[in-house]
């Protein structure tokens, strides 16, 4: 928490000091964003066992939804400014009419498809972030969880699932404007005369207050008699299952929960990307993600965030041209090009090096206690009781 206070507030006063720009503070606000979908995933995968390949489209799906306001209401303001000029006034429904012309006649459409009937209302919206992704979640995973399919096979519906709405979503029938996305969502309507300086360090905050509040609700989940579950799932789920515990109940509401998660996490990030489109939710983000979180460190809330923040800003150093290229006389080395090769590799190195990821690699750093003879079993117990004792860290 203290790292992120002094990176928010060190970032805020460089910026009103004109020391970094204005992309490079979007670029920390997205970082956030990013650092919020990885606990979710680490939440799920880390410490329950389920490897999902899909929550980059809940992530999407926020990012759709808070930016089908943003685009209407930019557009309607720009279209009622237009219409102002007519000998007539114009009505409620020619500005609609107008709107939906200008946004949808890029894929040959002249009104609102029937998901955008309340795009026009800013609560309604917010709450299809958390709502959309987590009812889809709810579903899924009733049907998924239900039927027991644990595993890979679990990993590859997921996957499949995404696959099929990014494929849906780049039809110009979709609703959402096909391959175009949704643009110009960094305008925010009615502070046309702000600044995007300002607007940045306001995203900043607001990305930064959520990642904090998310691992502050992550960190309570998995401390206290829930997370014991989960993680006693992730490790046997028969077992748990022969105790009593009802293990489908406990994946439902972690799948949703987390998806929801994510959904808030995307409304963040587009309006400081800028537009969101399918290629946004293809199979191969929530492949990042996972990877994200195995380098970090799966099973540690602070693991996921160092992955997903290391991985963010070097990938955005590497292909936004801050790494120099290198001239081997016979060979040019593009880092624009090789970036997805050099994440390849460091992703094998860690799990051949450090299979604990980055966190492991903190933690080996602790110092070691050794653990008298605390009776003659050398199961949990014994380890239960020597951390009770303090003579043990936590794990």
């Amino acid at each position: 928490m203290g790292t992120l206070f002094v990176l928010t507030v060190g970032a805020t006063v460089l910026a009103e000091a004109g020391l970094i720009s204005t992309s490079f503070v979007k670029t920390l606000g997205k970082t956030l964003c990013l650092c919020l979908v990885a606990v979710a995933m680490d939440l799920v995968w880390g410490y329950t066992g389920i490897l999902s390949l899909g929550h980059m489209a809940f992530f999407g799906i926020g990012g759709y939804a808070i930016g089908m306001w943003l685009m209407r209401a930019r557009t309607e303001g720009i279209v009622a400014a237009q219409l102002e000029r007519a000998a007539l006034p114009p009505t409620p429904a020619e500005i609609d009419q107008a709107a939906a012309t200008q946004i949808f006649g890029v894929v040959g459409s002249d009104e609102f498809p029937w998901m955008w009937a309340f795009s026009d209302i800013l609560a309604v919206q917010l709450l299809a972030v958390v709502a959309v992704p987590g009812l889809l979640a709810l579903i899924f995973g009733w049907l998924a969880f239900r039927s027991r399919v644990t595993g890979v096979y679990l990993s590859i519906l997921t996957q499949a699932g995404t696959l099929a709405l990014s494929l849906w979503l780049f039809q110009n029938d979709s609703g959402l404007r096909g391959n175009n996305g949704l643009s110009g969502l960094q305008n925010l309507p009615g502070l046309e005369t702000v600044p995007q300086s300002t607007i940045s360090l306001w995203f900043l905050w607001a990305s930064a207050v959520a990642l904090a509040l998310t691992y502050l609700l992550a960190a309570w989940t998995v401390s206290d008699r829930f997370g014991s579950v989960l993680r006693a799932i992730r490790d046997d789920e028969a077992r748990v299952r022969f105790l009593g515990y009802e293990v489908e109940a406990y994946k439902l509401a972690v799948f949703t929960g987390t998806a929801m998660l994510a959904g808030v996490a995307g409304a963040l990030y587009y309006p400081q990307a800028g537009i969101v489109n399918p290629a946004e939710i293809a199979p191969i983000a929530s492949i990042y993600l996972a990877v994200w979180v195995a380098i970090g460190g799966r099973g540690r809330l602070y693991g996921a965030i160092i992955g997903a923040a290391a991985v963010s800003l070097l990938s955005s150093w590497f292909t936004g041209g801050g790494a120099p290229d290198i001239d081997l006389g016979f060979y040019e080395i593009r880092w624009t090009d090789w970036w997805l090769v050099l994440l390849g590799f460091g992703f094998v190195a860690i799990t051949l090096f450090a299979p604990d990821g980055i966190g492991g690699l903190f933690d080996r750093f602790k110092r070691p206690v050794r653990v008298g003879d605390m009776g003659p079993d050398q199961g949990s117990l014994r380890r239960e009781e020597a951390r009770l004792d303090g003579k043990e860290p936590a794990e």
